[in-house]
């Protein structure tokens, strides 16, 4: 595998698929969404910033990365906004299940769902019914693999904000129209102190932000459709978040590699 190339599968034919599987098994599912990000950010800002952090990953490690499905699943206030095509749970879980089952069949047995939007709800039940099935899956949202980013981003991340901003600007920067950027509101059901932001370090007496019904519904709470402040996003953010993401799944890689030869299926171990 020569360095600084990305292996996407749908550039490859089968056979070349099947003998990278040879060398190594392990695969990376990008997982977006098409959701409204304010005025100034693209509906496809979730699966664009999977694409990109996924590619980044695959031109460091030279894993495999699986066709971004450009649809997920939402949390229920995120339904009946303008822009937003949100799948069902159970939809989003099958067609998660389908994907990584499909791309067994061509050898390919460890599997990481990189997500870049808030889609817990079904990709933690798939990777559970996968394991039921045998097949090694992990999963991880960006910004919570992260944890704590405040040497770098001023606000916690929420929506279309300072966060996801700056990894557009790095990644698809001819999307992102910052002279529409701005500051968003929506205000939590309960006080915030009771809440994980997403990234933010769990403490005691706190739900993570998935946990509960906390937010009205977007289309009723929010003008603009951002959640934070846009105004504060950089390039230079963006492109050390992505740095370090892809960082920390390189090395989560290579400590699988260094477990299991390819050919070998972690759960039957």
């Amino acid at each position: 595998m020569s360095e600084g190339k990305a292996y996407w599968w749908q550039e490859m034919t089968a056979e070349a698929i099947q003998e990278h599987a040879k060398k190594d098994d392990i695969a990376i599912l990008p997982l977006g969404a098409i959701e409204q990000h304010g005025p100034h950010c693209p509906c496809g800002d979730d699966s664009y910033n999977a694409i990109g952090m996924a590619e980044h990953i695959s031109r460091k490690t030279g894993v495999m990365l699986l066709p971004c499905p450009m649809y997920g699943s939402h949390p229920f206030h995120h339904w009946g906004m303008p822009g937003n095509i949100p799948l069902t749970y159970e939809t989003h879980i099958g067609l998660v299940m389908d994907i990584i089952k499909g791309a067994t069949v061509s050898g390919f047995n460890k599997f990481i769902i990189l997500s870049a939007h808030g889609q817990v709800s079904s990709t933690i039940v798939a990777v559970h019914k996968l394991g039921l099935e045998g097949i090694f899956t992990l999963s991880l949202h960006w910004y919570d693999f992260l944890r704590d980013d405040k040497d770098v981003l001023e606000d916690w991340m929420w929506h279309a904000d300072e966060a996801e901003t700056s990894v557009a600007l790095y990644l698809f920067p001819e999307f992102v129209d910052m002279s529409k950027a701005a500051k968003g509101g929506g205000e939590p059901l309960v006080d915030r102190k009771f809440i994980i932001a997403p990234g933010a370090r769990p403490r005691p007496g706190t739900m993570y932000h998935f946990e509960g019904t906390f937010a009205r519904p977007e289309y009723r709470e929010l003008e603009n459709g951002i959640i934070g402040d846009a105004t504060k996003a950089t390039r230079e953010k963006g492109e050390k978040i992505v740095t370090r993401l892809t960082d920390h799944v390189a090395e989560l890689i290579e400590d699988i590699r260094k477990r299991y030869e390819p050919g070998v299926k972690p759960l039957e171990t």
